[in-house]
This record gives structure tokens, sequence and C-alpha cells, in this order.
């Protein structure tokens, strides 16, 4: 019986000590971040149009090549004259959406670049939390494709809006209203991210105060 009682104050003793480092735990984390799942992995990104009709004579727009601003990449023959097709940005080929021969019409998208060596974050922060978050703070970046790694990060720019001030649906003009918290984008620069980080991927984020 003696035995069976020290043995459960024992076990009583180590839940009040994993409550109370618990309890420690969210507080320090309540107290020094601002926190939210609610983010997701960008990047510069421009569209390589074609700008007229015609044949798509050539076309070296590859997924994962590396272009500079103003390289060729194809060539539109109309019938009469070669028009260039460039790249618009410097940056990665990450999406290919046209093939030597085809024809295409002035306007089209024929790829998508992507400038994969400044990505960021953007972060969807709660209203009530802009008050503790200012430009330059430092942050940790996890991203899901890369989970194992956490990457340092930095506040570059606070939205000057809510995510709600540009959704296409109207306002409710009814006498019946709930209050609703609110999100502010803040966007976050990834120091050295791996090539596991893509554009497009989920990331969590914690903002020290």
């Amino acid at each position: 019986m003696a035995r069976r009682l020290i043995f459960a104050n024992i076990i009583g003793v180590i839940i009040v000590f994993l409550l109370v480092a618990a309890c420690a735990y969210f507080y320090y984390e309540h107290e020094h971040y601002v926190k939210t799942d609610d983010a997701i992995v960008s990047a510069d990104m421009m569209p390589v149009i074609a700008l007229k009709s015609g044949v798509l004579s050539a076309w070296s727009g590859s997924i994962g090549e590396d272009v500079t601003n103003g390289d060729n990449i194809g060539n539109i023959f109309d019938g009469k004259k070669l028009t260039p097709v460039s790249a618009r940005m410097d940056g990665k080929i990450i999406k290919n959406e046209a093939r030597k021969n085809q024809m295409v019409q002035a306007g089209q998208v024929l790829a998508q670049e992507a400038d994969m060596d400044h990505l960021y974050i953007i972060a969807n922060i709660k209203e009530t939390d802009l008050k503790d978050i200012e430009k330059g703070d430092s942050v940790d970046v996890t991203v899901d494709g890369d989970s194992d790694t956490v990457f340092d990060g930095t506040v570059e720019e606070i939205g000057y809006a809510t995510n709600s001030i540009f959704s296409v649906l109207p306002s409710s003009s009814s006498g019946n209203y709930t209050k609703v918290t609110q999100k502010v984008p803040v966007k976050i620069s990834v120091e050295h991210p791996s090539s596991k980080v893509l554009p497009g991927m989920n990331a969590e984020v914690k903002i020290r105060k």
C-alpha cells in the first residue's frame, strides 16, 4: 500500500510538472511570437507572351531553364517575317505551355517565369496581432516541402488593407451583423531557401515581437 501511495504521488508530481512546463511554454510563445500557419511561399512572376499571331517556328522555353530579361526564347512567323519571343525578367521558367511549330495567337501566354532566387512568404496575420509586428522583425519560417528546416526570415512589408477589401463578394446590407476578425497580408523574405522550397507551398511563420 505504501509503495502504491508513493508511486501515485510521484506520478502526480510528474503530471503537475508537465502541466506547469506546458503552460510556461505556451505563455512564452504567446508573449514573444506572433504565429500563423495561414501562409504561402510566393515569388515574383511574369508571363511570356506571344506578341503576334502566327507559327511558333522556334521555341526553347523548357521548364527549369534560367533566363535573363530580353533573352530570345522563340520566334513567331506570321507568313511575312519573324518576331522574337523574349523573356521579360531574370528568372526561371516554371511552366511551359508552348511547343515548336504550333499556332499561337497574339497575347497568348506561352510560358511562366519566376524569380526563384528571391522567394518570399505571404502570411495572413490577424488584425488584432498587427500591433505587435514591425517592418524588420525577425521571423522563423517552416515550409511544408522542407519541414525539417527552420529558415530565417524578415518582415519586409505590412499590407495597407485587409484581404476582405479585395473580395469579389459584396458586403451584406442586412441588419444581421457578425464581427469577423480580419487578416492583413504580410510579406516576409526568406534567407537561403533550399531547393525543396517552391512557390505555392504552405508555410508556418513565427514572428518575434
